[in-house]
């Protein structure tokens, strides 16, 4: 299996005293944000995606625990981590086969 000895007996002892191999949860700084919170989130940029609604826009807007406002680098993460990416439309010539086939021809004959 190309894993360390040491790996395997680790995972089999917490198999045993907990009935799964994944990780317990640990401290750390609670989220600003529930998951109902997030989910909200993506449906609401998912909906008006055609809008471009940018994510400081929904970051003035999206209130998190306690009411207070989110940046927009958590709204950006939120978003990033449930798969969404920022990116613009092609603005050119759509282009098809035959298109490029004659483009690629016309370069090569003012090329030389």
């Amino acid at each position: 299996m190309n894993v360390n000895r040491t790996t395997i007996f680790i995972l089999r002892q917490r198999l045993h005293k907990t009935n799964t191999v994944s990780d317990r949860p640990r401290s750390g700084r609670p989220g600003c944000t529930t998951q109902r919170q997030d989910r909200n989130l993506v449906r609401n940029h998912m909906n008006n995606r055609f809008l471009s609604v940018s994510a400081s826009a929904s970051s003035r807007q999206t209130k998190g625990i306690n009411n207070q406002l989110l940046s927009a680098n958590t709204v950006r993460r939120r978003l990033s981590t449930s798969g969404i990416r920022a990116r613009r439309p092609y603005i050119g010539p759509i282009l098809i086969q035959r298109h490029r086939h004659h483009r690629t021809l016309w370069a090569q004959e003012h090329a030389a």
